[in-house]
């Protein structure tokens, strides 16, 4: 079994018993991280595949409103009509951390539709951009969830991983170095004993 490389001495024995303390600790505090960090990744992962359900649903409705606009205008007057129209969302990023993860918060709302004055236009065109600015609105939630997830999903294996090697290679190394320290002054000691008690026994004949 693997052991370290240190002398069998009471002082080696000391420090590895205050540094294995140490590793426990560690260990714990990462075990628990570790638990935190599963339960959200379940949280975001639920969320990120309702987001994607409700926007493959948006998609399908947005892209038949703009395919009848466009059936009923035709694509030069729907390049014509989109024109110059101001940006319908506004989108705000901001840097935000969960248990030390990283990740970017979007936020993400409807601004009102500006009319466009234009005689020829239908009113599918009106319905196709509401329905492509609510489409907007839900891509840029599921991007934030989206990447919440692969951030902490990330960090969850990599926690795991040191979890891991804390349990199974490093402690372990630890408590097998410790009882054959223990076990090697053990036995000095025996010797020792028995050294004096047949000194003792010679200066006694």
């Amino acid at each position: 079994m693997k052991k370290l490389k240190v002398p069998p001495t009471k002082s080696s024995l000391l420090g590895l018993k205050r540094q294995v303390s140490f590793l426990r600790q560690g260990h714990d505090m990462l075990e628990r991280k570790r638990e935190l960090l599963t339960r959200l990744v379940y949280e975001r992962l639920a969320q990120y595949r309702a987001l994607r359900i409700e926007a493959r649903e948006s998609f399908q409705n947005a892209y038949r409103w703009l395919g009848i606009a466009h059936m009923r205008m035709g694509s030069q007057m729907l390049r014509q009509s989109g024109l110059g129209l101001k940006p319908a969302i506004r989108v705000d990023i901001l840097p935000r951390s969960s248990i030390g993860v990283e990740y970017p918060a979007v936020s993400a709302e409807r601004l009102p539709l500006q009319p466009v004055g234009l005689m020829w236009t239908d009113a599918s065109f009106d319905e196709a951009r509401s329905r492509l600015a609510d489409l907007a609105v839900l891509l840029a939630q599921l991007g934030e969830a989206e990447s919440a997830l692969w951030r902490l999903l990330a960090e969850q294996r990599k926690t795991q991983k040191r979890v891991n090697v804390l349990k199974y290679n490093i402690i372990p190394a630890y408590d097998n170095t410790i009882r054959h320290i223990e076990s090697t002054l053990e036995e000095e000691e025996r010797n020792t004993l028995y050294q004096m008690k047949v000194l003792q026994e010679r200066a006694g004949v």
